[in-house]
C-alpha cells in the first residue's frame, strides 16, 4: 500500500470527525441557535454525568478481562508519558513566550492532556470497518479497538481528574495574584526567635554584662556568656518550626480546594466500576452474555453511552464557534502549542513506542501499537474547557485554542495516522 493510499485510509475517520463537528459548529450559530450557550451547558452536564460513564462502563465491563488487561498494562504509562512531556513542553513554552500568569495553567494542559478516548472511539473502529484495513479481521479489530480505546478513555479521565487539574487549579491560584505568592516572602520578625526565647535570650546578656564588672579574667567572662549559643540554637529551631508550620499551612490549603468529587468524577467511578465487573468473573456473568440474568442492565447502559460520541463531536464543534469571537491569545502561544502537540509529542512518541517494542515491553500487535503512536498525536482534551469554567479562568483563551489546534488538527493527525500505519504494518 503506497503512502497515498494510507493517507485516503487515515482521512476517512477524521474526516468522520470533522463532518460532525461542523454539524455541531452550524447549529450553535445565532441563525440556528440549537446549541446556544445555554444548551451547551446543559448537554455538556448531560454528557459529563450520564453518556461518557455509561459508555466508559460498558465498553469496559464487555472488553477488558484480565488476559486483555496483561496485554494493556503499558497503556496507563504511555498515556501518563505524554501528560509529564507535554506539561514539561507547556512550562517550556510558558518561560519562551511570557504567557500572562493566568493563562498558564492553561497553556500547560493544553500542551499536556489530549483527546485520546474520545477520538480513538472514532477513529479506531472506522479503520477497522474499511475494505483495505490492514489490521486484519474486521470483527477481531473492531473488538480490540473498543478495548484500546475504552482502557484509553478511562485511564484518560483519572489522570485529567487527578494530575491536570489539579496542576491547571495551582497556576489559577498563582494567576490571581499575578504570580506572586505572599507567603514566599515572610516578614523577617516572624522568622526570628519566639517570646519566651527572646525573653531567655535578654536575661542571660544581663547576667552576662554584670558580672563581667566584677569579673578581671576573661576566664570567667567566657563561663558568664555560654548561654549564648543556646539561643542562637532556639533561634534555628524556630526557623524549623516557622517553615515547617508553612508546609503544613500550604498543604492544607490545597486540600481544602480540590474537592474529592473532582477526583472522582462520574467518569471515574464508571471506569472503577467496569473494572470491576470485567475482572470478576462470576460479577460478569450476572451482566454480560445472552444468557446473563441482568443483561438488559447492561445493554441499557450500554444503549445510552452509544449517544456520547456523537454528543460529545457536537459539543466540540458549537465550542469552536466561540474561537472565532474570541481573543486574547497571542499568535507565539497558539503556535507553540501546535508545535508541541503535532510535531514534537508525536516524534517523541515513535521514539518511545519503537523503544518499548524493541525491548519486549510491548508486544508486536499492531493495532495497539497503532494506539499507542496515535495518543501523542491527538489535539487538546475537550475537557479543558470544562477545567476552565470550573476554575472561572480563561474559557474565551481556551476557545480560541481549541479553534485553532483542532483546524490544524485534520491536516496533522490525518498525516501522523498514515505514517503510524506505515510504520506498525
Amino acid at each position: 500500500m503506497d503512502f497515498l493510499d494510507l493517507f485516503i485510509l487515515a482521512l476517512m475517520p477524521v474526516l468522520k470527525v470533522l463532518l460532525v463537528t461542523a454539524v455541531g459548529l452550524f447549529l450553535a450559530t445565532d441563525r440556528v441557535n440549537l446549541l446556544g450557550p445555554d444548551a451547551r451547558s446543559h448537554l455538556n452536564s448531560l454528557v459529563f454525568y450520564l453518556l461518557s460513564p455509561a459508555l466508559i462502563f460498558s465498553n469496559l465491563a464487555e472488553t477488558v478481562t484480565m488476559e486483555s488487561l496483561r496485554s494493556l498494562w503499558f497503556m496507563p504509562v504511555n498515556i501518563l508519558l505524554t501528560l509529564i512531556l507535554g506539561s514539561l513542553l507547556g512550562w517550556i513554552l510558558v518561560k519562551i513566550t511570557k504567557t500572562p500568569p493566568h493563562l498558564q495553567g492553561l497553556v500547560i494542559g493544553c500542551c499536556s492532556a489530549g483527546n485520546i478516548g474520545n477520538l480513538l472511539l472514532v477513529v479506531l473502529p472506522e479503520l477497522c470497518e474499511e475494505s483495505n484495513s490492514p489490521f486484519g479481521d474486521s470483527s477481531t479489530c473492531s473488538t480490540n479497538a473498543e478495548a484500546y480505546a475504552s482502557f484509553s478513555l478511562a485511564i484518560l479521565a483519572v489522570y485529567i481528574w487527578s494530575y491536570v487539574y489539579i496542576m491547571m487549579w495551582v497556576y489559577a491560584k498563582k494567576g490571581e495574584g499575578n504570580g506572586i505568592d505572599k507567603d514566599e516572602h515572610p516578614d523577617p520578625v516572624v522568622v526570628t526567635i519566639s517570646g519566651g526565647e527572646s525573653e531567655d535570650f535578654l536575661q542571660s546578656s544581663r547576667e552576662a554584662l554584670l558580672s563581667s564588672k566584677s569579673l578581671e579574667g576573661t576566664e570567667g567572662l567566657s563561663d558568664q556568656i555560654e548561654p549564648l549559643p543556646q539561643s542562637i540554637e532556639g533561634k534555628e529551631k524556630g526557623k524549623v518550626l516557622v517553615f515547617l508550620e508553612k508546609i503544613k499551612e500550604r498543604v492544607n490549603n490545597l486540600t481544602s480546594h480540590i474537592k474529592l468529587k473532582m477526583l472522582l468524577a462520574p467518569s471515574t467511578i464508571a471506569a472503577i466500576v467496569g473494572f470491576t465487573i470485567g475482572l470478576v468473573s462470576p460479577i460478569r456473568k450476572l451482566l454480560i452474555g445472552d444468557s446473563a440474568p441482568l443483561r438488559t442492565i447492561y445493554s441499557s447502559a450500554a444503549l445510552i453511552g452509544n449517544a456520547a460520541i456523537p454528543c460529545i463531536t457536537l459539543i466540540i464543534g458549537a465550542n469552536l464557534l466561540k474561537g472565532l469571537r474570541g481573543y486574547g491569545v497571542g499568535a507565539p502561544i497558539i503556535a507553540g502549542i501546535a508545535a508541541i502537540k503535532f510535531i514534537i509529542l508525536p516524534a517523541l512518541g515513535v521514539g518511545i513506542v519503537k523503544a518499548a517494542n524493541h525491548f519486549g515491553i510491548v508486544e508486536s500487535n499492531s493495532l495497539l501499537l497503532f494506539t499507542l503512536l496515535f495518543q501523542y498525536a491527538v489535539p487538546p482534551a475537550m475537557n479543558i474547557g470544562t477545567i476552565c469554567q470550573l476554575l472561572g479562568a480563561g474559557q474565551s483563551e481556551c476557545s480560541v485554542i481549541m479553534l485553532w489546534t483542532y483546524a490544524l488538527a485534520t491536516f496533522f493527525l490525518t498525516l501522523w495516522s498514515a505514517f503510524f500505519i506505515w510504520l506498525v504494518t
